[in-house]
């Protein structure tokens, strides 16, 4: 072998290198992005997110190349050199390319999936390497370069045929699975609250019976699909289902695969608006559960506010029996004129709730019944989500004091209002897995009526998914931060500017950093005792940790 030829091995040795790792960075992406290749490619030009350090070296070697050749110097330097250095490229950047299975806050997963769209991609970008054996110029490399995210949407695309089939056919596994085992399906949607309100539902509902709910925030086809086939087992009573919606649609294929016995639906907002474009389109989305509930004959707890909307009302003035309503007393909620109402004598009318230190103490009345609950958790926020659940509850037949008693034992909801109190004389408000903002609002009442004796600190990368109420959400968010807080730590600031000035203009201290981990930097050297810290919610890498390329 030349010494030549041992170069060239080298530098293909190198690509491959690099291709491997900064295929996995956009098969994170990807995966983030539930394997939708429209939202990648988004992603991609929206952040920037494409090679820029390797692609701008080659550029600057290869006119490098060029001038000496045309200036009758190309003699200066030897092939050798030549392919060092572009070796020492590939190498250099492969070296500084994170590894999103080992430093992502939510790391890449090997599924099966995501192993039948990389290992073909990768074989793909190693075959592109093999005409640079006779293509010796540093320009030629830049296409390889370039292509390694496009490789991995191509495959996607050309499997897509057959995921499909392998997901029709789990999907109809579960499904008869759950017409086998015939456990009571109860759906829970809304733009916000439906994984709290799984939370407090599973709690009442476990102490009753068996119970079987979709862990975490999972809420897709293919997520509930799993759970259903890996551990619905034929004693479990009740099986709670949360779903997300993503589109048009989306809701009313989840029912398919569930078909919900009762339902919940929390909220109307502009959680992922930008999939939707207006909140009558939300609503109608949402409300593709009430309509499969009425299908199956059963009941439809909603939130008052949802029949703001034109959709939603006509759907329960039409099939009044089918719905459940719970929401503020008219007297109560001074946002309505007088001559309007949505909620009536029997239904669920809440007529107070009050965060107290201990947690949240309630006065509602239900069929004309009053109750006082009091529950451990915090944000007012939840006293509606507490109200959903007492009237599904009931609706199941379950004694009202079974379901206080469950309340009093209600554990806080990890990541949702948590309230963490150190040794060190630090408490922690983690609300990481919030981004809306309702719950946005709920949690800086918490720190103002905590943080009295100590310093207010906020540390926020803001909200997602708002669409076109980004700017002007994140300004009125800013705005009651700056009237509630000591000091405000940014995470990602770019993000958000209307939340920064708006914070700015009243004039308390401001922190601007590129990434949660600097924040947390921040606290550990500059915390005191007393001090009152809102963790309001942590990015996904996505968002957070765009790649330097």
């Amino acid at each position: 072998m030349t010494i030549e030829t041992f170069t060239l091995v080298m530098i293909f040795i190198a690509y491959v290198t690099f291709a491997g790792k900064r295929m996995l960075t956009y098969m994170h992406v990807l995966q983030q992005e539930d394997y939708d290749n429209t939202r990648l490619t988004k992603w991609i030009f929206k952040n920037k997110a494409y090679d820029k350090r390797l692609t701008v070296s080659l550029l600057f070697f290869g006119g490098l190349l060029l001038t000496l050749h045309f200036s009758g110097h190309g003699d200066l330097m030897p092939d050798f050199f030549k392919h060092l250095l572009i070796f020492v490229m590939f190498v250099m950047t492969s070296y500084i390319e994170k590894d999103p299975r080992k430093s992502s806050k939510k790391k890449l997963v090997s599924t099966a999936r995501a192993k039948r769209i990389f290992i073909p991609a990768f074989i793909v970008a190693l075959i592109m390497g093999i005409p640079h054996f006779f293509i010796q110029f540093p320009w030629a490399w830049i296409v390889n370069v370039q292509a390694i995210p496009y490789l991995l949407i191509f495959v996607n695309i050309c499997l897509k045929p057959f995921e499909d089939i392998i997901q029709v056919g789990y999907w109809r596994e579960a499904n008869d699975k759950i017409k086998e085992m015939n456990p009571t399906v109860i759906a829970i949607t809304g733009s916000y609250g439906k994984t709290s309100v799984k939370h407090i539902l599973a709690h009442v509902l476990s102490r009753q019976a068996p119970t079987l709910v979709t862990p975490g925030s999972v809420n897709t086809p293919m997520g509930i699909t799993r759970v259903v086939r890996e551990q619905l087992e034929p004693n479990h009573r009740y099986l709670i289902v949360e779903m997300g919606a993503y589109g048009p649609g989306s809701i009313g294929r989840l029912c398919k695969l569930t078909p919900p016995d009762y339902g919940i639906i929390s909220s109307i907002g502009h959680a992922h608006y930008e999939r939707f474009k207006s909140l009558d389109a939300v609503a109608r989305t949402k409300f593709e559960l009430a309509e499969a509930v009425i299908r199956n004959e059963g009941k439809c707890v909603i939130h008052e506010r949802t029949l703001r909307f034109n959709f939603p009302r006509k759907l329960k003035n039409e099939f009044t029996g089918n719905f459940i309503v719970a929401g503020d007393a008219p007297e109560v909620d001074k946002s309505k004129r007088k001559d309007v109402t949505y909620i009536l004598p029997e239904d669920l009318q809440i007529h107070s709730i009050e965060q107290k230190p201990s947690g949240l103490a309630m006065k509602f009345s239900y069929n004309k019944i009053t109750y006082s609950p009091e529950a451990p958790l915090y944000g007012l926020h939840h006293g509606y989500n507490l109200a959903l659940v007492f009237a599904l509850c009931v609706e199941l037949g379950i004694p009202t004091d079974a379901i206080q008693d469950a309340f009093a034992t209600m554990p806080q909801i990890k990541h949702r209002l948590e309230i963490k109190k150190l040794p060190d004389g630090i408490t922690i408000i983690d609300d990481a897995y919030n981004s809306n903002p309702v719950g946005f609002a709920s949690a800086l009442a918490i720190l103002a009526a905590l943080g009295k004796s100590g310093r207010k600190i906020l540390i926020t990368p803001g909200m997602i998914e708002l669409g076109l109420a980004h700017d002007e959400a994140h300004a009125k968010i800013g705005e009651t931060a700056g009237e509630v807080c000591d000091i405000c730590i940014v995470v990602t600031p770019k993000r958000i500017p209307t939340f920064v000035n708006a914070f700015k203009a009243k004039g308390k201290t401001l922190i601007e950093y590129d990434s949660f981990a600097e924040a947390q930097d921040w606290v550990n050297r500059n915390k005191q005792d007393g001090d009152v810290i809102l963790i309001e919610n942590d990015l996904p890498d996505m968002y957070e940790r765009i790649p330097k390329m």
